[in-house]
């Protein structure tokens, strides 16, 4: 029953975008057939990754239907390329959005707009990418056919907002909301990564003066010591010291094993859902994490929800905004839950990953009928607080760093200075 609804689901959200499962023939003619690579979700909830050779993209999501999928994204392969390889960031999304709410609203159409649009684009990859939707829809396609065949360029969310613009014929103000919300997200990536560049400077800073006291001032006063008369911490000290002079290239490998390690472990699923799992229940970094996805989450509900587009594809795409595999996993059953009638504030609390307060704001708007003004106000208010708490984690980082250093530069006194004292004592007795 489960798979029939997802293959149900999924051919609707096929015929809302207005696209035809014909395939095969056209009139008694074989038509050319193209190379696609495809991502899409079974009946379960899990991704699906393949290839699929199909005459066209509204070919490639009837054969993916047939298979009781759920198409995610897909492109178009040319001699084992992609057609457009560029990706959109948010800034530049932010500011094409801007260009064409501004168009639309002063009468412009779709068309006119996006032809001013890629002519007055001047990165390579985003002109390309504008100048092939420009070129669709003055065939005929609508705005949003045109994007899908272009999901690896656009993000999901994007498309969808589209959709939804066009279907209630409010494709400006679509427009003019998909600007502010990749305006606020764009402004927030890059306040946490104004935030993270000063601790990372001054830990490497910490480190750097970690390797200079043991390879280049430490060892100045080995030839004063007597090995007889050192103590088990002034050992180690020049055991690490001569590690590090003679075989750091093997501190150097290691590095690379474990970092290299890392990266590639991440792209195990299982390993990556712990990960993503224990990053929310870190200690000060988990509380920062959770009011990022707060933010994020309510900002991304509100914009889908507004459009008018049904709330369980809105949770469907709003937990993908948020780039963690331990919380999409979450949210499977949170779906389900909302499709059985449960209210969507309940369903949350069973996640266990939002905060109490974030809750009843969501379960206040939904019993006053006002769930997506809320949800905006709220986006606003968590949004406000990941800034304070970067901040405050930020304030934490330069003592923590400083500690740091005091410590290292302690244990080497602690380890040469009864030595030389015991060195100078030696000198006045004789």
């Amino acid at each position: 029953m489960e798979k029939a609804a997802r293959a149900d689901a999924g051919g609707m959200s096929q015929m809302r975008f207005g696209l035809t499962l014909k395939r095969g023939y056209s009139g008694g003619v074989t038509r050319k057939m193209k190379n696609f690579t495809y991502v899409a979700k079974d009946s379960s909830g899990k991704n699906v990754k393949g290839t699929m050779e199909a005459e066209d993209a509204q070919d490639l999501l009837g054969k993916v239907h047939d298979q009781g999928l759920y198409l995610i994204s897909y492109n178009e392969a040319l001699g084992g390329k992609r057609k457009n390889s560029y990706r959109f960031s948010t800034k530049k999304l932010a500011f094409s959005c801007r260009q064409l709410a501004a168009m639309m609203t002063s009468g412009l159409t779709i068309v006119r707009a996006l032809d001013i649009l890629y002519k007055e684009e001047e990165h390579k990859g985003a002109k390309e990418a504008w100048l092939g939707v420009y070129e669709d829809v003055n065939k005929g396609s609508t705005f949003t056919e045109a994007l899908r065949t272009r999901l690896g360029t656009f993000p999901d969310f994007f498309i969808s907002m589209v959709d939804a613009g066009e279907t209630s014929g409010t494709l400006d103000l679509t427009m003019q909301r998909l600007s502010d919300y990749y305006a606020n997200s764009n402004k927030l990536n890059n306040k946490v990564k104004s935030a993270s560049i000063y601790p990372i400077i001054l830990g490497v800073l910490c480190i750097a003066m970690v390797i200079g006291m043991f390879t280049f001032i430490l060892p100045q006063f080995a030839g004063m010591m007597e090995e007889d008369k050192m103590n088990g911490l002034s050992k180690a000290l020049f055991a690490f010291s001569d590690f590090l002079k003679e075989r750091w290239y093997i501190l150097l490998i290691a590095l690379f094993v474990i970092v290299f390690g890392i990266i590639y472990g991440l792209k195990v699923e299982s390993i990556r859902l712990w990960f993503d799992k224990v990053k929310i229940k870190m200690p000060a970094v988990g509380p920062l994490m959770v009011k990022i996805y707060e933010g994020r989450f309510a900002r991304t509900l509100s914009s889908l929800y507004s459009s008018g587009i049904p709330m369980v594809e809105c949770l469907e795409r709003s937990s993908k905004i948020l780039n963690n595999t331990y919380v999409d996993k979450c949210f499977i059953q949170v779906v389900d839950e909302v499709k059985q009638g449960a209210p969507l504030s309940q369903s949350l609390v069973k996640t266990e990953i939002f905060e109490g307060m974030f809750c009843s704001i969501i379960y206040v708007g939904e019993e006053s009928g006002a769930l997506d003004e809320i949800l905006e106000k709220t986006a606003d208010y968590y949004e406000e607080e990941a800034d304070s708490a970067v901040e405050r984690l930020v304030g934490l980082m330069e003592p923590l760093m400083i500690i740091i250093m005091g410590v290292a530069i302690g244990l080497c006194l602690a380890g040469i200075f009864p030595l030389l004292y015991g060195s100078f004592e030696g000198i006045e007795n004789s």
